[in-house]
């Protein structure tokens, strides 16, 4: 019995010692301890290509803004466990501290920045119009007065589109609700950020679609985090300052836009 007790509190602590490692992994929708690295919680709405979705086949999220997080992450320390949420959920789901960062085509604005701190700038974006192939009605801004136009909830699509003298405006819970109803017939045009416009139209399988070439705005894309959180705050800036240096920038804004970014982009 002398030699059971000793061998059974041995065998009892190892188990306790596996199980309290097991404890301490990252899943996919918390934060945590993974190999050392502190996981940020990171929403998105995966309907914005290329800078976000999710592959069907693998379904792990890809675009442009999950290379960019998990980029600065790499050089700041830290990984990411990447959420899906509606557009307009992400403000308020910072502000209850349900994510940590939100990345997702997000303008800077100085109503937004009431509610969420942003970075720097990490894209400079604009917004365009995407409508049928065959109209050809609708070449300049003026000509979307009075018409039928699609949007995203919440997005500065929409704010632009009820400037519009006339227009009936047609809000979608997301961007491809709207582009939808622009092939069906449903809206005359859709208002959105033209990387994402472009990006449709190649690859959307239905070819009566096509963007017009008439940019509405230009506007400066951030990442979003708890307004007061400086801390975080500056980690994001300072990686982000760290791959614009060091390249890694310029390589993914290649691998998804084909072109090199604008040196203002780069300071």
């Amino acid at each position: 019995m002398k030699r059971i007790i000793p061998l059974l509190i041995a065998v009892a602590l190892v188990t306790a010692a596996l199980f309290s490692g097991c404890g301490n992994d990252a899943s996919s929708s918390g934060s945590g301890k993974a190999e050392g690295k502190h996981v940020l919680k990171v929403g998105m709405d995966a309907s914005y290509p290329p800078f976000g979705s999710q592959d069907s086949a693998s379904n792990d999220y890809v675009g442009f803004d999950v290379d960019i997080i998990k980029a600065i992450g790499e050089v700041e320390g830290f990984d990411v466990a990447i959420s899906n949420r509606a557009f307009d959920g992400l403000i308020p789901a910072l502000q209850s501290k349900d994510l940590d960062v939100a990345i997702n085509d997000i303008t800077i604005t100085d109503e937004r920045k009431q509610n969420v701190d942003f970075t720097d700038r990490y894209y400079i974006a604009g917004l365009g119009v995407v409508v049928k192939a065959d109209n050809d009605t609708i070449k300049t801004a003026k000509d979307l007065e009075g018409k039928k136009l699609g949007v995203s909830i919440g997005s500065t699509g929409e704010e632009a589109a009820r400037k519009i003298p006339g227009a009936d405006v047609r809000v979608y819970n997301a961007i491809n609700e709207a582009f939808l109803e622009v092939q069906n017939g449903g809206v005359d045009a859709v208002i959105n950020d033209i990387p994402t416009n472009e990006y449709y139209v190649s690859h959307t399988d239905n070819k009566n679609v096509k963007v017009v070439e008439v940019a509405l705005t230009k506007e400066d894309l951030g990442i979003a985090v708890l307004k007061g959180n400086e801390e975080l705050l500056k980690k994001l800036n300072d990686g982000l300052a760290a791959i614009k240096k060091n390249g890694k920038f310029s390589e993914i804004y290649q691998k998804w836009f084909g072109k090199e970014p604008p040196q203002e982009l780069l300071k």
